[in-house]
């Protein structure tokens, strides 16, 4: 996985997890021999239980993962490939998450209350929200990765395995500066968030970086769970102030523009503006030819096709067209 494909570490444990679970699961203690496993326990140990972590989708492609490293090394596992159920999924079909302004804005008031920790838990989120950075990538931080003189920050070791240089702007700055300044311990680790228990000289693990997060979330009295709902809303923010798609996929680090095709899909704004009204209707044509007159269409659609346009046999379709004029 981490040779071939060339997986995250964090995405390698993930997946012996499910693998080791497997093997477990029908062998036990007994010697490993995809020879005596028949479909029926591929199929059973994939779909699972309802409402697992990871998906069954998920499970799937973890399983048929390893089935293929056994086809490598000779085993032939074309029929227990063959029996993977297949998930539908339709790409581009959920909406993600976002907050809107006001909501960001209340979630970083909230870090304005005395706890624990809370310069470091400011300085984190800022950086998932201006950002737009993974909590695995926020751990990942070092001293040297910021140009203080320049204003960049350098992030190695990410999910697309190079080195990507952002903006970093001056709120989110101030912010790790002020963490550095007045409440990281004194290590010799060259990680920006480390921790402050026991044991000490050591980065900070995700899971902190979620616990801030949610503490966040709870103070603003919000039931949500997720911390990637924080990236989510940067790029939304990008793309309601106009930034091109080029420049979310670059800022995200994203490898395909299909990848932040999706956010399109959550500016309400600008797809009211290029939505064709309801055909039919003549309240809805003046709209369309006023919002012609803007230079947002090229053209006035015919509202209903017109049954002399269809050739002699169409007689159905005259039918169909007369009803729906009546």
């Amino acid at each position: 996985m981490r040779d071939v494909r060339g997986l995250a570490d964090n995405t390698c444990r993930k997946r012996c997890r499910v693998i080791g679970g497997f093997l477990v699961e029908h062998f036990g203690e007994q010697p490993i021999s995809l020879v005596t496993v028949n479909t029926a326990p591929i199929s059973r140990f994939v779909l699972g239980k309802q409402g697992r972590r990871p998906t069954t989708a998920a499970v799937g492609v973890i399983i048929g993962c390893y089935l293929r490293f056994r086809s490598m090394s000779g085993d032939r596992v074309g029929e227990l490939k063959a029996a993977i159920p297949r998930v539908a999924h339709w790409r581009l079909a959920s909406l993600p998450e976002v907050l809107t302004g006001a909501e960001i804005d209340e979630l970083l008031s909230s870090f304005d209350q005395a706890f624990p920790s809370r310069l470091r838990a400011y300085a984190m989120v800022r950086c998932l929200i201006d950002l737009g950075l993974r909590s695995s990538e926020v751990v990942k931080l070092q001293l040297d990765d910021i140009n203080w003189a320049d204003g960049r920050i350098k992030l190695v070791g990410t999910k697309s395995r190079r080195a990507d240089a952002l903006p970093l702007p001056s709120e989110t700055g101030a912010a790790i500066a002020a963490y550095l300044h007045e409440e990281r311990p004194a290590t010799s680790n060259r990680a920006i968030f480390v921790r402050h228990v026991a044991p000490y000289d050591e980065p900070i693990a995700t899971k902190s970086v979620k616990r801030a997060v949610l503490a966040g979330y709870r103070r603003c009295g919000w039931t949500r769970t997720g911390v990637h709902i924080l990236r989510h809303s940067m790029a939304s923010r990008l793309l309601r102030a106009g930034a091109p798609m080029k420049e979310i996929a670059d800022i995200l680090r994203h490898r395909s523009l299909d990848t932040s095709a999706i956010y399109a899909k959550v500016d309400l704004t600008n797809l009211a503006a290029v939505a064709l009204p309801w055909p039919g209707r003549r309240n809805d044509r003046r709209a369309h030819h006023a919002l012609a007159g803007r230079g947002l269409f090229v053209r006035t659609p015919r509202p209903w096709f017109r049954p002399q346009d269809a050739g002699p046999s169409n007689h159905r379709l005259r039918l169909v067209c007369r009803r729906a004029r009546s």
